[in-house]
């Protein structure tokens, strides 16, 4: 019996603010050309809804977890994130693909996102890009690509897969907000769940250097003075240790190189 998943399994949500309309028309672009029909999530703008996301959100244990204060774009996105969760839950599909609207997606990308949907026994949520993906650690081979798990901070959130039981499991323990969306997601040693990217990564980010969430080249962002980020250095040092720890205890630890079906 076939139990892998296919693409009529598969909800697609973009996540896109309202006034930025030149994103989504590429995005638009790029997804009718892939042949994949999405709903288009209207992204949560965090200046217009500062005070209502604050009150959602322990902006002490932010700046210790990030070194750095909070700003009103980190708040929406980590909202936007998982208001489409919920919308996901509503839907009734298996798997949500997640995309956010300055993804450059690769000439393999069906090809991967196929192979991962057969695999699916394999993983829980599934990136097909990052930020950063520091000490990656093999789970097997899907197709021509590795299925790894990261001991180092694995970031980034803007194309992603996500099942249906680790989205119920997750959401009841995601407020506060105490980190980026992304940070939060890397603690699955905490959530314990399987959180793997697919490489070599079949698409990219490209956001002209302009960001709506840290301002054109990082502009917004102030991180706080090296004596005030030592919090933040310690916990980062830790959770190598507690990823290591969690991929060890589920025997995860150790490279593996077979096929994965």
């Amino acid at each position: 019996m076939d139990n892998s998943l296919k693409r009529a399994d598969l909800g697609i949500w973009l996540i896109n603010l309202d006034r930025d309309v030149t994103r989504l028309a590429e995005m638009d672009q790029q997804l009718k050309t892939l042949g994949l029909n999405y709903t288009r999530f209207p992204a949560i703008y965090g200046k217009d809804h500062a005070d209502t996301l604050l009150k959602k959100t322990d902006a002490a244990a932010y700046a210790r977890n990030m070194g750095s204060p909070i700003l009103p774009g980190k708040m929406g996105c980590y909202a936007s994130h998982i208001a489409v969760w919920e919308a996901f839950l509503e839907s009734g599909k298996e798997v949500a693909l997640i995309l956010e609207d300055d993804v450059v997606f690769h000439d393999d990308f069906l090809d991967s996102l196929d192979l991962a949907l057969s695999a699916h026994a394999h993983w829980d949520t599934l990136r097909f890009n990052c930020v950063r993906a520091k000490i990656p650690v093999s789970q097997g081979q899907i197709g021509r690509y590795t299925l790894n798990a990261y001991i180092g901070p694995f970031t980034g959130n803007a194309t992603y897969l996500l099942k249906r039981d680790v989205a119920l499991r997750l959401l009841p323990n995601l407020w506060p907000q105490t980190r980026a969306f992304d940070h939060e997601l890397n603690r699955f040693f905490r959530h314990d769940f399987r959180q793997f990217g697919l490489e070599p990564f079949s698409s990219h980010v490209d956001d002209g250097n302009v960001s709506s969430i840290t301002g054109a080249s990082k502009s917004l962002v102030k991180k706080f003075k090296w004596f005030r980020r030592l919090p933040y250095y310690r916990l980062k040092a830790g959770n190598y240790f507690r990823r290591a720890f969690w991929l060890a205890k589920k025997g995860r630890i150790l490279p593996k190189h077979g096929k994965l079906g």
